[in-house]
């Protein structure tokens, strides 16, 4: 197979400054060969335009059963995602297959081009919080997995440098970080980076989720993540700040998961997201982020 990652990759591995993701990059080709050998899968096609930390290669195993093989740089923790996986075992999840290589995961191939987003937004929500409930489980046994104070710790310091513009926003962000840590009611483990786009089709349940970026830590802070999907489409619509809360409202109700905390939690990750992809150069999702923030 003539090997190109895709272009989404490149530039997003372009904009790190991490050496390790820089020397993956430029082993990525051979890194791809190594990885198929090993568990012996031929490939089909690369997935396009796939994701900002890793690339995604639909092969076929020697029985003709279909499958994923994804690798990740470090930055990206695959071994982490691999954790989470096996916790899960495939309920409200894919299939962890094998781990070939290092930073190479063989996965139970779903249906790539066909996430929750394809959905009518009130469905997507419903479908997405049913799936997202499955997943808050007890940690692995083996557990390696960063906790959200230490995953937003990072985080918190980008905030701290943000520009003057921002302070009011990056003040109230801050703070409702600090207040939430100060007693996080739950250790469970968390997808991490869950949205509708990472909910895909399967064969054995209707909607899995892929993609994890896992931390150990309270329900709410995952459930933040999936507020904030389709910003876009709210910052757009007349009533879009109303529709917001209501919507946060809805998700924690369904999920019993308290108000104010999920309120607290998307607030930060709406400034963080929006400073973050302001950074990027990324300005109409950056402003749209951190409206979206203002309205809470």
């Amino acid at each position: 197979m003539a090997f190109e990652p895709p272009e989404r990759l490149v530039r997003a591995l372009a904009e790190t400054s991490d050496d390790g993701d820089a020397a993956w990059r430029e082993r990525l080709p051979g890194l791809v060969e190594e990885a198929l050998g090993a568990c012996g899968a031929a490939p089909e096609r690369v997935h396009a335009p796939g994701g900002r930390s890793s690339v995604v290669v639909l092969v076929r195993l020697a029985d003709d059963v279909p499958a994923v093989l994804k690798l990740a740089p470090p930055s990206a923790a695959p071994q982490a995602e691999a954790l989470a996986l096996e916790r899960w075992e495939g309920w409200g999840a894919c299939r962890l297959l094998d781990r070939p290589a290092p930073g190479a995961l063989l996965l139970e191939r779903l249906r790539p081009d066909v996430s929750l987003r394809s959905l009518a937004q009130a469905k997507a929500l419903l479908e997405a919080a049913d799936t997202l409930r499955k997943l808050w489980v007890e940690p692995p046994a083996e557990n390696g997995l960063p906790t959200v104070a230490e995953r937003t710790a990072a985080q918190a310091a980008t905030l701290e440098a943000a520009p003057g513009m921002y302070r009011p926003l990056v003040d109230a962000a801050l703070a409702a970080r600090t207040a939430l840590l100060a007693g996080p009611p739950e250790e469970l483990l968390l997808h991490g980076a869950y949205g509708q786009g990472k909910v895909l089709a399967g064969d054995r349940a209707p909607w899995l989720a892929v993609g994890p970026s896992p931390v150990t830590g309270e329900r709410a802070y995952d459930l933040a993540r999936l507020g904030l999907d389709r910003v876009e489409d709210l910052v757009g619509a007349d009533t879009g700040g109303s529709t917001s809360r209501r919507r946060l409202s809805r998700l924690a109700d369904s999920l019993d998961v308290d108000r104010e905390r999920l309120h607290a939690w998307t607030v930060f990750r709406a400034v963080y997201g929006g400073v973050a992809a302001l950074r990027r150069g990324q300005r109409a999702m950056g402003e749209a982020l951190l409206e979206y923030a203002g309205w809470l």
